[in-house]
């Protein structure tokens, strides 16, 4: 890659082309929880927020009915920093002179002027739309007066909140990198490799990365295998991908025998989000937030298909490596990430843990630097994914920057198909594996508990 192509589809900053293409669609800006004085004591006294996203910095509140409200973060008046707000329940009064607004940035009052000059006629704090769908707030940061596309109605979006969870953490380094390790199909068979297996009972849904750890892939001759046994085995997978809605479905290949294929099935959701199975009835969504050129927080939805999720549990196990209030990852590259060279020799091909994979794929992303150098790759047969999403995100740029519309998830006319998508992850007859996975994702879909029938589009 040239290095104004790399330029090109990293820089997310107001003005820039990759920036234009963000801004078509919606952006996961807070989790609900930041709201929550008992998980950031400073919520109290005052549900007000500092945001940066796309390199731009916003105030989040939520007023006394219970409206969220996202703004510019300089007040219009002299360009004071609203985070710093009065919060008086009908909106945010900034210190500097009085001036309110609310949470559609309307000029409440301007205390030093006279009544006669009309100043809140006239004056308005640039705000955003903003929803909130399964414990995150989403806000559209296009053009001020242009319309946001419909919401998508993924299973993430749609499933009840007993059976959602969310959370998020931040990441020293640029967006796309971000993105990358996580549709790269090739990259758990070495990067989250065990060279050894767990028992597959005793680990429940809510455990954090030992999900993977213990998650079963299928059963060959009446023994189950382990997921880590499939990726360790099995690691020069059949990748290949096909257009959706959303942007690819992608599909790997395992050849085990000549009667049976391991199949994974996951969706990569253009520009940045990901959705992958991480068992039989549970998936994960995961976005990415562009902060700014160098910094990005995932946003991950965990989905369950089978019974209700203990958000609790699952908050409090993920808190033993990610620090509140900013949700800011223990490891990192000021401690190695924890790496353990006896580890990398006993136990993991990284050395880096076995609780939380999770800091496997930080380790990938920010040991490349903050803005990976592309110009100096050398990408093979096993990077046709991450080939294809860049020609995507090129033409993408290209077709903004021309004045034609973003593609995916921004064009209006293709809400209808935004569901699901599916995902699978298991043991299949050899020849018949494209029917077998469709009729797998069928079944979960028919036995949850939540979703509406007829099945998503996309398995008809």
């Amino acid at each position: 890659m040239r290095a104004e192509q790399n330029e090109l589809i990293t820089r997310i900053g107001p003005g820039t082309p990759c920036g234009a293409v963000h801004r078509s669609y919606w952006q996961p800006v807070a989790l609900v929880d930041e709201f929550d004085a008992r998980l950031d004591p400073r919520m109290q006294s005052r549900a007000v927020k500092a945001v940066r996203a796309l390199g731009q910095d916003f105030v989040l509140f939520r007023d006394a009915a219970g409206t969220w409200g996202l703004l510019d973060k300089d007040c219009p008046h002299r360009g004071a920093d609203l985070s710093f707000g009065r919060d008086e329940g009908d909106g945010l009064r900034c210190p500097f002179h009085g001036w309110k607004f609310d949470v559609n940035g309307k000029c409440l009052d301007t205390p030093a002027e006279p009544d006669s000059l009309r100043m809140c006629d006239r004056v308005r704090a640039r705000s955003y739309p903003v929803i909130e769908k399964s414990g995150i707030v989403f806000a559209w940061l296009g053009a001020e007066g242009s319309t946001p596309p419909p919401f998508p109605a993924f299973d993430c979006f749609t499933a009840p909140s007993t059976h959602t969870f969310a959370f998020k953490g931040m990441w020293n380094a640029n967006w796309l990198q971000c993105v990358e390790v996580g549709i790269d199909p090739a990259h758990p068979s070495f990067l989250h490799r065990f060279l050894f297996d767990e028992p597959l009972e005793g680990i429940g849904e809510n455990a954090a990365g030992k999900q993977f750890r213990s998650a079963s892939a299928g059963t060959v001759g009446g023994e189950h295998w382990p997921m880590t046994r499939i990726m360790r085995e099995f690691h020069q997978p059949d990748i290949s991908w096909e257009p959706a809605p959303w942007g690819m479905r992608v599909t790997a290949l395992r050849p085990m025998t000549e009667d049976l294929t391991h199949v994974r099935v996951t969706q990569s959701v253009f520009p940045h989000t990901f959705v992958i199975p991480l068992s039989e009835t549970l998936t994960i969504t995961q976005m990415h937030l562009p902060v700014d050129d160098e910094h990005t927080y995932w946003f991950t939805v965990f989905t369950s298909f089978a019974g209700p999720v203990d958000k609790e549990a699952m908050r409090n196990q993920r808190l033993k490596y990610i620090s509140l209030p900013d949700y800011l990852p223990n490891s990192g590259r000021h401690n190695n990430w924890g790496f353990n060279g006896a580890e990398q020799r006993t136990t993991t091909y990284l050395g880096m843990g076995e609780d939380d994979i999770n800091v496997h794929d930080q380790w990938a992303v920010e040991s490349m630097g903050a803005i990976a150098d592309r110009t100096r790759e050398h990408l093979g047969t096993s990077d046709r994914i991450i080939i294809a999403n860049r020609r995507a995100l090129l033409k993408a740029i290209d077709d903004v920057k021309a004045g034609r519309p973003a593609p995916y998830l921004a064009d209006a006319s293709q809400a209808a198909a935004m569901t699901g998508p599916d995902t699978v992850d298991g043991i299949a007859p050899a020849g018949e594996w494209g029917t077998w996975w469709k009729e797998q994702a069928r079944a979960k879909r028919d036995h949850a508990p939540w979703t509406a029938k007829p099945v998503a589009a996309e398995t008809q």
